[in-house]
């Protein structure tokens, strides 16, 4: 039985949702990991100029989109609770904000 909130078509709002929160987090974690790891920033340096931000932007796309599709296939047609699945993407986002600021990645450095 649903209620309003949830109906069966449901999940793949869902699944834009939390992955695009997956994404922003992963940005996040990898900017955290590139600060702590000069292996992983050497990794992430796929262009010169821009440094490891084009890896870990990149990453963090590729990251968001395979998110998408596995969720996407995960919770096709299934009734998934909307406000639980907005406040994964708020919390996701958080985490994502909070690794990509300065303050916060820079008390990890080498």
């Amino acid at each position: 039985m649903t209620n309003s909130r949830e109906t069966e078509d449901s999940g793949v709002a869902a699944a834009a949702f939390v992955a695009a929160g997956i994404g922003c987090a992963a940005l996040g974690f990898l900017t955290t990991l590139a600060q702590m790891s000069v292996g992983v920033k050497n990794l992430l340096n796929w262009w010169n100029p821009t440094g490891p931000l084009a890896g870990k932007s990149g990453v963090a796309v590729i990251i968001w989109i395979a998110a998408w599709i596995v969720l996407h296939i995960a919770w096709k047609n299934k009734a998934v609770s909307e406000r639980r699945a907005f406040t994964i993407t708020l919390v996701l986002i958080a985490a994502g904000i909070v690794g990509t600021f300065p303050t916060f990645f820079e008390m990890f450095g080498h």
